[in-house]
């Protein structure tokens, strides 16, 4: 539960922007028409604001996936292209959790028993400090990554689209941050979705309820550096095994996210949605420009 103190705080914060919000022209969004066309329409409808839509911007640059964050390429990349291209189509998980996220030893831990219990080939982005804490790992799995037949270890920053894109790739573990979602999306990737915080939960809602692309694990309080389990690996194999298995459910879900990655193509090529909005967006701001100086 957060603190009054910072509750009040938070609170300010939100009236602050909101406030800026009312006082802007109006507001571009890295998403896309077909993603979310009720939440834009009420945005522009009965809230009355002014939106384009700009996304997905992940699809915006063909080499975006091969440059690091800050750093130029990242010596990963390469390593992390080959060992997917040993692997059948669909048949590896993908599982990273953006930079801030924190976690426990126990659901570390739990994470790991879950892919290992999986079966399934993963790539899993960790930071460095977490790979040397062995005592989180289960027994045997310190020896499971060392072989690397079954899982690829990247530390630090990944080349997300880069894996994402490979056909190897048939389920991403996240934390529904909103880059990663458009990125799943954008490349057709299934989710298991274990949100932490802030609008995470509602990315979740959006992916797992009425996009219906993902599944979730279970996850359903706001983290902090003091919390203990919060879910155990078999929620993990069991949302895995419903996204990447053979049943009726995961086909399903797999066809939607695949519909949604061709529509994201789309909506950023010339004709789309978000290539007319940023057309859209330069036409009203050149004619606004052109009234106040005029």
């Amino acid at each position: 539960m957060m603190d009054p103190k910072k509750r009040t705080l938070h609170w300010a914060f939100l009236q602050r922007e909101n406030a800026a919000d009312q006082r802007s022209y109006g507001e571009v969004f890295n998403s896309f028409h077909e993603l979310e066309p009720d939440y834009l329409e009420h945005y522009t409808t009965t809230l009355e604001r002014r939106a384009w839509l700009v996304g997905p911007v992940a699809l915006a640059s063909k080499d975006a996936a091969t440059r690091g964050a800050r750093d130029g390429p990242l010596p990963d990349a390469d390593g992390s292209k080959q060992w997917l291209d040993t692997k059948p189509e669909g048949s590896v998980v993908y599982v990273s959790f953006g930079t801030l996220s924190h976690f426990s030893q126990p659901e570390r831990r739990e994470l790991a028993r879950g892919l290992d219990l999986s079966g399934k080939n993963f790539v899993r982005v960790i930071r460095g400090v977490d790979f040397e804490e062995s005592e989180w790992m289960p027994d045997g799995f310190a020896e499971l990554m060392a072989r690397g037949d079954r899982g690829f270890i990247i530390r630090g920053w990944a080349p997300q689209m880069l894996i994402l894109s490979h056909p190897a790739v048939g389920g991403f573990v996240t934390h529904c941050g909103w880059t990663s979602t458009l990125e799943a999306v954008s490349t057709g990737v299934p989710m298991v979705t274990w949100p932490r915080y802030a609008d995470q939960f509602y990315n979740e809602k959006l992916v797992a309820e009425l996009l219906k692309v993902g599944i979730g694990v279970g996850s359903v309080d706001y983290a902090s550096k003091l919390e203990t389990r919060r879910v155990i690996g078999g929620e993990v194999i069991a949302a895995i095994g419903r996204v990447m298995g053979d049943g009726e459910d995961a086909e399903a879900i797999r066809e939607k996210v695949k519909e949604l990655g061709e529509k994201a193509r789309r909506a950023v090529a010339k004709g789309g949605s978000s290539y007319n909005d940023v057309g859209r967006l330069v036409d009203e701001l050149m004619a606004r420009r052109s009234s106040v100086n005029g």
